[in-house]
């Protein structure tokens, strides 16, 4: 893969074909669109096993592009996995594939143990051997997207977290991405496999899966229902626009260090209950004849989640002064898309929840 300068004004240089696991969830898809924008003769290979939060509607407008084949198979298929780097000459992954819900990991954590971890190790260990066998090309990338919830809850006052702050995870979903991050860091120190690691602040934007917080506010302020709030609301998260997060991705795959990492975040620290609150007025605004108006009146306080972290802050210092990348987005302009994409995309939630009743 040619080092590239990732400006807007740049020329597009085409890359090695590319291996996107988890190309159909939200981050995902988000990805495979921005890829196949930016570099249209790039080969795009796409596997999702489709579970529940893989949504093959998410590529509907570019599934069957001549240079894009979607595959429907699972990350800890070593089989399949061989078989692709070696039809495809893949020299570069981009891996999403995980299971991600913290609700999810703490009533069913074996998924997470098996996904996270397993899957990523064989994920791992199949591209070593690829690379090798091809000789150790030094262009060859392994892109491991990560989580912030690694490094655990911060309180009020301390500083956000850093590629330096010691792990230590509070849910199922953490710890099996803790597990993920020490494995993909082991096989660049112990294998020289050119690995990288990147761990974000909270996505949003479209193609949100509905069960996460602000989708789940959109659709329900739509539907009259309750807007849950665990606890008292005043958890802290840093929110980061998924098309600013796309961008910082493909910046570290053309430019980052092998063995490095990289926090991604996107400067927008923010109380649960005001987001939920500023969604709420975004919806009085844009949405008309809402079952509920104001839809405020929907906020109600429930029952906190065990373990929950109080807060998440992302220091990206380290990708802006190494690789020149920061966010676009603010938390205004970006749930102001966000809103809006729900509610031009109508069909896309109404048949997830459709699904998800019938099931």
């Amino acid at each position: 893969m040619t080092k590239i300068d990732i400006s807007e004004d740049s020329p597009i240089i085409s890359a090695s074909p590319i291996l996107i696991t988890g190309g159909a969830g939200f981050i995902g898809s988000n990805f495979v669109h921005h890829w196949y924008e930016k570099y249209p003769s790039d080969r795009i290979i796409v596997l999702d096993a489709l579970t529940y939060a893989g949504n093959r509607q998410n590529l509907a407008d570019i599934e069957g592009k001549a240079n894009l084949r979607f595959v429907k198979g699972d990350i800890c298929d070593r089989a399949l996995i061989d078989q692709l780097l070696v039809e495809e000459s893949i020299s570069a992954i981009a891996h999403f594939a995980a299971e991600s819900h913290v609700d999810r990991s703490i009533v069913a954590p074996d998924a997470f143990i098996q996904t996270n971890v397993v899957g990523t190790f064989t994920l791992l260990e199949a591209f070593r051997q690829h690379w090798e066998k091809q000789g150790k090309p030094e262009n060859y990338r392994f892109l491991h997207v990560s989580t912030d919830e690694v490094y655990g809850s911060l309180n009020p006052d301390d500083p956000a977290f850093t590629e330096t702050t010691p792990y230590a995870p509070n849910s199922p979903y953490s710890a099996s991405k803790a597990g993920s991050d020490h494995l993909a860091r082991a096989y660049h120190h112990t294998y020289g496999l050119p690995t990288l690691i990147t761990n974000c602040s909270n996505n949003y934007g479209p193609y949100h899966f509905p069960e996460k917080l602000i989708p789940l506010i959109c659709l329900n302020i739509l539907l009259g229902k309750p807007l849950p709030v665990y606890g008292d609301g005043l958890n802290v998260r840093d929110w980061l626009h998924v098309w600013d997060h796309c961008r910082a991705l493909d910046i570290v795959i053309h430019q980052g260090k092998p063995g490095e990492t990289y926090n991604i975040g996107g400067n927008n620290e923010i109380k649960n209950i005001d987001l939920v609150r500023m969604i709420c007025e975004l919806m009085d605004e844009l949405a008309p004849n809402l079952p509920v108006s104001p839809a405020s009146k929907l906020i109600t306080f429930v029952q906190d989640r065990p373990g929950h972290d109080r807060r998440y802050a992302i220091n990206a210092t380290k990708i802006k002064t190494e690789l020149g990348w920061e966010p676009q987005q603010t938390i205004s302009t970006g749930l102001r898309q966000t809103v809006d994409w729900y509610l031009t995309h109508r069909q896309w939630w109404e048949s997830i929840l459709q699904l998800t009743v019938d099931s």
